[in-house]
């Protein structure tokens, strides 16, 4: 089962500094049918003014990935923690027993960033942050883990969860699998480009719910960037 998510009937608000769309219900839009896919709870597509973000606020037991589609993020916590992420790179911030954090754009141009937000597989561990940067070459034509609750993935960034985040870039005609497996929840958006995901046709930003599918085949109808979030 692939169920397409059109961009234009996601849900979202327009606050002038910041042009937030909605996959999943998020703070004034409410939808019962989409309350999350599994462990994944979030994903948000915000495209946020220079010179702007969002001020201190406090979370806590969610694991809170940051993909930077365009631009950069600037990232400060309770912990001391300062960060940089840019465009193609990933900031990870596990909530745990509770964080206080800013996301400011302080570039001179717009930033994009899909903010994905999942439920952790235990609670009461302490807060972290991390952040990457991933070679652009490591994830053209194959995924690439880039935020992983698994061991295995032991290049990528570390979250409390049964998922795992992966990435891959791909050119107008190339394809690439990723095994997902008939049990676990898949959750997946082109950042750029239009695809075809087992022959259902995505555009830029659109969403695809998966759940059935041993294997994804991703071909790229133009030059591509794709996430995709697997999860329990």
């Amino acid at each position: 089962m692939i169920e397409r998510r059109p961009f234009e009937t996601l849900g979202g608000a327009n606050h002038g500094w910041l042009d937030a769309k909605h996959h999943f219900s998020f703070a004034d839009y409410d939808d019962d049918k989409r309350m999350g896919w599994g462990a994944l709870r979030v994903w948000n597509d915000d495209t946020i003014a220079p010179q702007s973000g969002f001020p201190p606020h406090p979370h806590r037991d969610m694991e809170i990935i940051t993909y930077v589609r365009e631009g950069a993020i600037t990232h400060q916590d309770s912990l001391g923690n300062k960060g940089r992420t840019e465009a193609g790179d990933v900031q990870v911030m596990s909530a745990g027993t509770g964080i206080r954090h800013a996301e400011y754009n302080l570039e001179p141009g717009t930033t994009r960033i899909f903010q994905i937000w999942i439920l952790p597989r235990e609670q009461g561990h302490g807060p972290s942050w991390g952040a990457k940067p991933f070679p652009k070459g490591d994830r053209t034509g194959h995924f690439v883990a880039l935020a992983s609750g698994y061991a295995e993935d032991n290049d990528a960034l570390p979250i409390r969860a049964d998922a795992r985040v992966v990435g891959v870039t791909l050119k107008a005609g190339q394809t690439a699998d990723y095994p997902l497996g008939e049990t676990r929840h898949g959750y997946l958006v082109p950042a750029k480009g239009a695809v075809e995901v087992n022959d259902v046709k995505l555009n830029t930003r659109d969403g695809a719910a998966v759940f059935g599918e041993k294997v994804l085949r991703v071909k790229a109808l133009e030059d591509a960037e794709v996430v995709l979030v697997d999860a329990a």
